[in-house]
């Protein structure tokens, strides 16, 4: 997944809905994906492909970062561009000194997040599905639920 790719993924967020939240745990995936290529590349001394692999994983994370809302996000966001900023640090320090630590450290956190966001867009999913069949269920909705007005 290129910087590029990442970056359209994200911002789709805004447009898609619950689909969006499966977005953004494609991302957290593909950066879990990168650091463990990266850690298979340094214990083969591929220190090249330990590199490619770390620096696709950052262009994940800084594309995750850079479209965090922090005013409206509140606390959440603002401990979110936090976490990211220490991935991100321990991901430079992992590659300039060909340390696993920095990488397991920053997969045991992305499989945190990713865990959450999982999580969150499962409930979406049900959510959305209900509100679909409670439509369906109405006549004459034409498949909108009107709740004010």
């Amino acid at each position: 997944m290129s910087s590029d790719v990442a970056r359209i993924a994200y911002r789709q967020i805004e447009v898609n809905g619950s689909n969006s939240l499966k977005l953004v745990v494609m991302l957290y995936d593909g950066a879990i994906r990168f650091l463990g290529d990266a850690k298979a590349c340094l214990e083969n001394r591929d220190l090249r492909g330990k590199t490619t692999a770390i620096n696709r994983a950052l262009a994940i994370l800084g594309e995750l970062q850079s479209t965090l809302r922090i005013e409206q996000g509140g606390e959440i966001a603002k401990s979110l561009d936090r976490l990211y900023t220490y991935i991100t640090g321990k991901l430079l320090e992992a590659n300039a000194n060909n340390d696993p630590k920095g990488i397991n450290e920053a997969i045991r956190l992305l499989h945190i997040l990713n865990s959450a966001w999982t999580k969150i867009a499962g409930k979406t999913e049900q959510v959305d599905t209900t509100l679909t069949a409670a439509s369906a269920a109405i006549p004459d909705s034409s498949g909108k639920l009107e709740f004010f007005g």
